[in-house]
């Protein structure tokens, strides 16, 4: 495996253990606390970013077509087989959260991050898993 690929999939195996061990009273702790939510917001927008970037080193590596937005990184990945494109067009949906993070954080709906994105954070191992498999 490529060191970079490598190094990058440490990190956003990293993050991912973060955010599972915040995961516990996040409704409660998310309103209340305002380091817990930007620890969590932070943590996600690592993650997200990462796994895109993770894409296009792939894409980078094995000389895929370059990719014009961030949520066609992922999905050149699973048209490429490097993942199934069910779940790479499912998974791509992380582009928009990371730019939502990034851009619009205001319009973060606080309690969908504790009862949604939280539980989905097993697509995270997923996704790494599809991408160590090819190499």
């Amino acid at each position: 495996m490529k060191e970079q690929i490598r190094i990058k999939i440490e990190k956003i195996i990293e993050y991912k253990k973060i955010l599972d061990n915040m995961k516990e009273d996040c409704n409660d702790k998310f309103l209340k606390d305002p380091v817990y939510r930007g620890a969590i917001l932070h943590y996600l927008y690592l993650i997200a970013d990462s796994c895109v970037s993770l894409a296009e080193m792939v894409i980078r590596d094995k000389g895929l077509r370059t990719p014009q937005s961030y949520h066609e990184a992922i999905d050149i990945l699973g048209e490429n087989k490097i993942m199934p494109p069910d779940f790479a067009y499912e998974f791509a949906n992380i582009a928009s959260f990371r730019n939502l993070l990034a851009h619009d954080y205001e319009k973060i709906d606080y309690l969908k991050i504790c009862r949604e994105v939280l539980g989905k954070l097993d697509d995270i191992s997923k996704y790494v898993d599809y991408i160590k498999e090819n190499y």
